[in-house]
């Protein structure tokens, strides 16, 4: 028992200076990084450049003029990174002496070369006022709402496009109640109708009976 309590005390006697001494060792190894990224050109600052530490969630964006700021461990890889630049990875020292350190960071242009292309002149002006007026140019949404909106272009889908549910329920109701009305008795002849001679003659002045 004794020896249990001895060994207990020994323990909380040494835990705290080991604590503390890591501790000590952690704040050492904690780094705060700032600087610049610039152009390696022009040297002028890349804004909303990304800085990540690589194998961590965690990083930062460079501000309109390039400059940065991050706490990091000594020993990390820092990747600067931007669309346009080519991607840089960067080893912290691990034998930095304090706690900051500043850096100026330098990214290359990235080119992407593309196909070549070879702009000819037209021979002539009235080759050229030719090819302008008979180009094909596709139609916009616009043109084609207007073109389906024109009465004969209606007619026509009128005729192709099938009847929804809802008109065909519709036709039907509508049906079944004329049919109900006159239950029992002789429905009247349209020839003797005005309204549908009206009808008639308004279907034959558009052309409906053309096709027919």
């Amino acid at each position: 028992m004794k020896r249990h309590l001895l060994i207990l005390l020994v323990v909380s006697i040494i835990a705290p200076f080991a604590a503390k001494a890591q501790f000590e060792k952690l704040k050492d190894s904690v780094v705060q990084l700032y600087g610049i990224v610039m152009t390696a050109d022009s040297l002028k600052g890349i804004p909303s450049v990304s800085i990540v530490v690589k194998g961590q969630n965690r990083g930062t964006v460079s501000n309109d003029q390039g400059v940065f700021s991050i706490v990091v461990m000594k020993g990390d890889q820092i990747e600067f990174s931007s669309i346009g630049y080519k991607a840089k990875l960067v080893d912290i020292p691990r034998n930095i002496e304090g706690n900051q350190y500043s850096m100026i960071q330098l990214l290359v242009i990235d080119a992407d070369y593309l196909p070549v292309t070879i702009i000819k002149p037209r021979p002539t002006k009235e080759q050229f006022e030719r090819d302008f007026v008979n180009i094909d140019i596709p139609a916009d949404a616009y043109e084609i709402a207007r073109q389906n909106n024109d009465e004969t272009k209606r007619r026509i889908l009128a005729k192709a496009l099938p009847s929804d549910g809802r008109e065909a329920t519709n036709m039907t109701l509508r049906n079944n109640a004329s049919r109900y009305y006159y239950y029992g008795q002789a429905p009247p002849q349209n020839i003797f109708n005005p309204f549908a001679w009206s009808e008639f003659v308004n279907a034959w002045k558009r052309g409906d009976f053309k096709n027919k």
